[in-house]
C-alpha cells in the first residue's frame, strides 16, 4: 500500500511537471518583490503620484509669465460699408459758399445740394496683423493658494502609495504563509496516511499468520480509507492556496510556483499596547493619509476664500500690422504696457457656498480620522491579545506534539507485542495529527498577527517603501 501511494504521488508530480514545467521556487522576499512590481493597485497609486507631481508644476506655471503670439491675414471679398455723410456734396457746397461770399459768382441757391448719407467703405482689401503679449500676475491669491493645495495633494498621493505598498506586503505574507501552512498540513496528512498504510501492512501480515483477528484487519483498512480523502482535501487546499498567491503576485495562473520557507515560531516579548498605539498614531499610513487629506481640505478652503481678494496683472503688448488694396502694404506698429486690477463685488454667493462646502468636507475628514484612530487602536489591542494567546499555548502545544508522537509509538509497539489493539493505534494517530495541526495553526496565527501588527504600526522595510 505504501509503495502504491508513493507511486501515485510520483505520477501526480510527474504529470504536473509535464503540464506546467518545473515550478519556480520563490522565497518571501522574492514574492514581495514580484508583487510590488506586478500589483495593479501599486501601479495605479504610482500613476497618481506622477499625476500629482505634474499638478504641482502646473500650479507653479500659473505664477509665471504668460507669452501669447498670434497673427492673422484677411482678404475682403466684399468690403464692409457704413452710412456716412456725402463728401462730394459737402465739398461742393463749401466751394460754392466761398465763391458766393467772395463775390466771384452771383449767389444761386440752386447750386447747393442737400446733405445726405451714402454707403462708403473705409477698409482696404488686404490686411494683416501680428501681435505678441506678455502677462505677469503681480498678485493673485488664488494662484498662490493653488500651489500650496497641489503640494499637499502630491503628499497625499505619496502617502497613499506607501499605504498600498504596506497593504500589498501584508497580503503577500498572508498568502505566502498560507501556502506554507497548507504544505505542512498536506505533509501531516501524508504522514498519517503512510502510518496507516504501514499499520495495515503489519496487520495484514499478522492476519495471514493467524496472529490477529479479521476485525483488526478491517479496522486497519477502514483507517486507511478514512485518511485518503483527507490527503486529497489537503492537496486541493494546497493548490487553492498557491492559486491565491499567484493572484496576489499578479502572475499567470498557469505558472507553476513553489515556496521556500519554514513555519518557525520565535518567542519574542509581546509589545506594549500603549506604546504600539502611539507608534501607530504617528506612522500608520491610513492615519497619515487622512491627516494629509485634512490638510488638503483646509488648503481648498483657503483656495476658495482667495476669490475674495483682488487680482493684479501687468501686461505688455506689441503689434505689427499693415493693409493695402493689393499687396503693397502700408505697415505700422504699436506697443503698450500697463496693469490690470480686477475685484469681484458680487457673484451670486457662489464663493461663500464653495467655502462652506469645503469646510463641511474638512469636518467629515476630521471625523473619519478620529474614527480610524479608534479602529487602529482597537486592532492593535486585538493583535497583541492574539500574540499573548498564541504564546501562552504554543509551548504547551510543542510539548503536546512530543507526547502525541511518543504515544503513537507506544501504541504501535503495544499492538505488535499483542498487549494493545487497533483502536489504540487509531486514536493515537488521530491525536498526533490533531496536535501537529493545532501547533501549525497557532504558529500561522502568530506570524500573521505579527505581520498585521507591523502593518498597523506603519512598519515597512525601506527597500520596499522606495520601490
Amino acid at each position: 500500500m505504501k509503495r502504491i501511494t508513493t507511486l501515485i504521488i510520483c505520477i501526480g508530480l510527474g504529470l504536473s511537471s509535464f503540464a506546467y514545467g518545473q515550478p519556480r521556487v520563490i522565497t518571501l522576499d522574492e514574492a514581495v518583490d514580484i508583487a510590488l512590481r506586478n500589483n495593479r493597485d501599486i501601479g495605479i497609486a504610482s500613476m497618481e503620484v506622477r499625476k500629482s507631481r505634474a499638478a504641482v508644476r502646473e500650479a507653479f506655471g500659473y505664477a509665471l509669465p504668460t507669452v501669447d503670439v498670434n497673427g492673422n491675414f484677411s482678404h475682403f471679398v466684399d468690403k464692409p460699408r457704413m452710412p456716412f455723410p456725402d463728401f462730394e456734396a459737402l465739398l461742393g457746397n463749401a466751394t460754392y459758399a466761398i465763391l458766393f461770399d467772395e463775390g466771384v459768382i452771383p449767389r444761386d441757391e440752386d447750386k447747393f445740394k442737400p446733405i445726405a448719407t451714402r454707403l462708403q467703405s473705409f477698409a482696404q482689401t488686404n490686411n494683416y496683423e501680428s501681435q505678441i503679449q506678455v502677462t505677469q500676475p503681480l498678485f493673485n491669491s488664488t494662484v498662490f493658494r493653488g500651489i500650496g493645495a497641489s503640494r499637499r495633494y502630491h503628499n497625499l498621493a505619496e502617502e497613499e502609495l506607501q499605504r498600498t505598498i504596506s497593504s500589498t506586503i501584508l497580503d503577500v505574507k498572508r498568502s505566502f504563509y498560507a501556502v506554507l501552512l497548507t504544505k505542512e498540513m498536506y505533509a501531516i496528512a501524508l504522514a498519517s496516511f503512510e502510518n496507516a498504510s504501514d499499520n495495515l501492512r503489519n496487520v495484514k501480515a499478522a492476519f495471514e499468520q493467524g496472529l490477529v483477528a479479521e476485525f483488526d484487519l478491517l479496522q486497519a483498512e477502514v483507517q486507511v480509507e478514512n485518511i485518503r480523502p483527507m490527503v486529497l482535501q489537503s492537496e486541493n487546499a494546497l493548490k487553492n492556496a498557491s492559486d491565491g498567491l499567484k493572484i496576489v503576485l499578479g502572475i499567470d495562473q498557469e505558472t507553476g510556483i513553489d515556496v521556500a520557507g519554514e513555519m518557525v515560531y520565535y518567542a519574542e516579548p509581546v509589545p506594549d499596547a500603549d506604546q504600539t498605539i502611539a507608534e501607530a498614531n504617528r506612522r500608520n499610513y491610513g492615519i497619515k493619509a487622512l491627516e494629509i487629506k485634512k490638510d488638503v481640505d483646509r488648503a481648498f478652503i483657503h483656495y476658495y476664500e482667495s476669490e475674495y481678494w483682488p487680482v493684479l496683472y501687468a501686461f505688455g503688448n506689441y503689434t505689427y500690422a499693415g493693409s493695402g488694396e493689393r499687396y503693397n502694404f502700408q505697415n505700422y506698429s504699436s506697443s503698450i504696457v500697463g496693469v490690470t486690477l480686477s475685484f469681484n463685488l458680487f457673484n451670486g454667493g457662489r464663493t461663500r457656498q464653495r467655502v462652506q462646502q469645503a469646510r463641511v468636507t474638512m469636518n467629515q475628514t476630521e471625523k473619519q480620522l478620529h474614527q480610524y484612530r479608534d479602529y487602529v487602536a482597537m486592532q492593535v489591542k486585538s493583535k497583541i491579545n492574539d500574540l499573548r494567546r498564541v504564546q501562552s499555548i504554543l509551548e504547551a502545544q510543542e510539548r503536546n506534539v512530543e507526547l502525541a508522537a511518543r504515544a503513537y509509538e507506544i501504541a504501535v509497539v503495544r499492538y505488535r507485542e499483542g498487549t494493545g489493539n487497533q483502536l489504540e493505534v487509531q486514536n493515537a494517530d488521530i491525536a498526533l495529527r490533531q496536535a501537529r495541526t493545532n501547533r501549525l495553526n497557532s504558529v500561522y496565527d502568530y506570524i500573521i498577527a505579527r505581520a498585521e501588527l507591523d502593518h498597523l504600526a506603519g512598519r515597512i522595510n525601506e527597500m520596499y517603501a522606495t520601490n
